[in-house]
């Protein structure tokens, strides 16, 4: 019997008895709350949106304190996820915040990279918690969860209709993070103007299948409050750090030339019913949402892939132990065929190098073959050349030799012809 059947029996062989004196696990809610207090809370925010739009100016605005900002151009090549972890207490409350902001969002020209960078982030982060849970031996009390809870994602106040970009996105992210949609800057827009923006954003949500975080209506002491809260969707914002006085009093504003638009004054925006349900009221449900949906999505995903799985075909219970042992043999054997199909690939690339060597073998005695015998015919015809030369020498020799004897049996002819003359030229005088 699995551990959950064994769970439901004991819970309908639960006997209500009345107790006869004070016992005590009454206190088990306030040791809670101690324990949590004692060990401090983690909270970590993504804030999405164009270079300038008030990002780091609506956090210093929501923690009333001063971050630490850098400036950013929006000459970014690409975008880059700045995370900046601090450490906050209000009252004996410990708090370590992150606050993640996306540098050059929106500024390249291939948008399909600004939404990407984001997505990887939000599941590396969830990558990492899944890494510390499979770890034999685990330190998830001391761990510090880098998971995104909420997703601030910043909308420009043009007034008209959302950008691609912020769609697109926003369908990436909406089963991976808890994603509330504010309007930025939104006192550059008259409040007629911006009633039309809500309305149209919500409708092109909607249209295209986007799912925003939901303030929990389960819960009765905070389902009126939420329930309101939700038709106000998208929030309104308009974030300063400086204080202007009005009356008697110094409250944070930005002051125009026309006037003064008041942070903290409801008339004015809704930065104050962003700060109550992102903090005061759901940041415990935001945590619990990201842990119980995106998260348990996230790894029911990456162990199914794994091929972990809770059932059989039967629909009987599989336990670790087998899908582990089942993993292993079919690893085995996928291995043994890859290294068999790398034997029949090497031999077969041996036996291919041999004909490939035998071919060439092959060829360079042809080569070789038709080398020797242009050298046999070039020294046949060497030779006949050289009998040839022989023989002109030869005949040139007796020619020679012929000419000489005519010569020299010409010479002594003339040589008598001579002493005849002279004795005839003696005889006459």
């Amino acid at each position: 019997m699995a551990s959950s059947d064994v769970a439901r029996q004991g819970e309908r062989n639960a006997r209500p008895l009345s107790l006869s004196g004070h016992v005590g696990f009454d206190s088990l809610p306030d040791q809670l709350v101690n324990k949590s207090t004692s060990q401090g809370f983690c909270f970590n925010i993504l804030c999405i949106g164009e270079t300038g739009i008030g990002k780091s100016t609506l956090m210093d605005t929501l923690f009333n304190t001063n971050f630490e900002n850098f400036e950013s151009s929006h000459f970014e090549p690409r975008v880059k996820l700045r995370a900046q972890t601090y450490d906050l207490q209000e009252s004996n409350v410990r708090l370590k915040l992150t606050i993640v902001n996306t540098v050059g969002f929106g500024d390249q020209m291939n948008k399909q990279d600004s939404y990407q960078h984001v997505v990887d982030y939000i599941d590396t982060q969830f990558e990492s918690y899944l890494q510390e849970e499979l770890k034999i031996k685990r330190s998830l009390h001391n761990y510090h969860d880098s998971r995104i809870h909420a997703c601030l994602y910043f909308i420009a106040p043009s007034g008209h209709s959302l950008k691609s970009l912020d769609l697109v996105t926003m369908k990436k992210l909406d089963s991976k993070v808890n994603i509330i949609p504010v309007i930025a800057k939104a006192d550059t827009i008259s409040k007629s103007e911006l009633h039309k923006f809500k309305i149209k954003i919500m409708s092109e949500l909607v249209s295209n299948g986007v799912q925003i975080y939901q303030f929990p209506t389960d819960d009765e002491t905070v389902s009126k409050i939420n329930s309101a809260m939700n038709g106000h969707l998208p929030f309104a914002v308009v974030g300063s750090t400086e204080e202007v006085k009005i009356g008697n009093k110094m409250v944070k504003a930005r002051q125009y030339p026309w006037g003064v638009v008041q942070v903290e004054n409801e008339n004015h925006c809704d930065f104050v019913k962003l700060r109550e349900m992102l903090i005061c009221v759901n940041m415990e449900d935001l945590r619990e949402q990201t842990h119980t949906r995106h998260y348990e999505l996230y790894r029911r995903c990456k162990l199914e892939e794994m091929g972990f799985k809770d059932t059989d075909a039967d629909s009987k219970p599989v336990s670790l132990q087998e899908t582990y042992e089942a993993k292993r043999q079919e690893f085995l054997l996928e291995l043994q065929r890859r290294e068999e199909e790398m034997r029949q690939m090497f031999v077969l690339r041996v036996k291919e190098k041999e004909t490939e060597l035998k071919e060439a073998e092959r060829e360079l005695q042809g080569k070789f073959e038709q080398l020797k015998r242009l050298h046999s015919d070039e020294k046949s015809k060497l030779d006949e050349k050289r009998k040839a030369l022989e023989e002109e020498m030869n005949n040139f020799s007796k020619k020679k030799a012929a000419a000489e004897l005519l010569q020299g049996q010409s010479f002594s002819s003339n040589s008598n012809l001579k002493k005849d003359k002279d004795r005839k030229n003696s005889g006459f005088m």
